[in-house]
């Protein structure tokens, strides 16, 4: 059961992969999805969660004193029983190399505004702003719009990075009339798919995207290269003839890295079928020739 709150995985300051400009990103716990090929699953449970990073881990084994379930494997590399943990975070608050690491913590909006508005200066210089992300911030629209509300009140330039699993009119009301860019994942075109291996269908998802569009807001689909998964061709031909039917003339393709792999490690967690070999520049090519009569943007 979610909390009135979010949790916050990470504030990520000077990208230059989530919008337009310098910007800072801020990662936001939990999503209604569980993409098979997620590469923030410490962003997908909105819980607490510990994770282990062996290499910096020193040894000292304070984490084992504190531990109340003793869950800590002194001799294992995985460090946690997890089927013990109660994810209390007392290993990570004593742990000196942070080898165990706390997943999520909780801003109240004031300091997060403070936190963001440190980069005024290079949102200025470069046309940038503050991207929500995660996760899926909409899961939280009174406490993400207020955020919004904040910075658009600071002039700051707002976007959203969401996989469009939201109930529409919550999010029109609370958080669309404060952002000025959406970039909208399409995974998969068929609905049989998408619940395969996102967990949820997709009927939700296009339906929102096309009711934004007709919202006074700058919308860009974002296309995930998943080998494999999303990368056949009738998936993508799919997704193409919509977004023509729908008069889209811009569209952002995301090729698969490797970056998430380790991470499900960390957590405890199998990442099972995930690709484990970067795409080909040829793969690449390929995909975006289905996008040729597009505006292919770098966001």
């Amino acid at each position: 059961m979610l909390k009135d709150y979010p949790l916050i995985v990470d504030v990520k300051r000077d990208s230059s992969e989530d919008g337009p400009g310098i910007r800072t990103t801020v990662f936001f716990k939990g999503c209604p999805l569980s993409c098979k090929w997620c590469q923030n699953p410490e962003a997908i449970d909105p819980h607490i969660e510990i994770g282990f990073y062996p290499q910096d881990c020193i040894g000292c084994f304070d984490c084992e004193e504190v531990c109340p379930e003793g869950a800590i494997l002194k001799e294992a590399e995985v460090r946690i029983d997890r089927s013990r943990c109660t994810r209390c975070g007392k290993c990570a608050d004593v742990c000196p190399g942070r080898g165990l690491r706390q997943i999520g913590r909780f801003y109240e909006i004031k300091d997060l505004v403070a936190l963001l508005l440190r980069d005024r200066s290079f949102y200025d210089a470069s046309g940038g702003g503050v991207t929500l992300s995660g996760g899926e911030p909409t899961l939280w629209p009174v406490y993400a719009g207020k955020l919004l509300r904040k910075l658009k009140d600071e002039g700051i330039h707002t976007a959203l990075q969401t996989c469009g699993y939201f109930e529409y009119a919550t999010f029109k009301q609370e958080m669309l009339p404060w952002l000025d860019l959406i970039m909208y994942d399409l995974k998969l075109i068929d609905s049989e798919d998408h619940l395969r291996y996102t967990g949820q269908e997709n009927m939700r998802i296009i339906e929102n995207f096309s009711r934004l569009l007709n919202e006074n807001i700058e919308i860009v689909p974002r296309i995930p290269l998943i080998p494999g998964f999303t990368t056949p061709e009738k998936n993508l031909a799919g997704i193409s003839d919509f977004l023509k039917e729908h008069g889209v003339e811009s569209c952002s393709l995301l090729p698969y890295n490797l970056l998430g792999l380790s991470k499900w490690e960390r957590l405890g967690k199998s990442r099972s079928i995930m690709p484990t070999n970067l795409m080909q520049r040829s793969e690449v090519d390929s995909c975006r020739q289905v996008f040729s009569w597009a505006q292919v943007m770098n966001l």
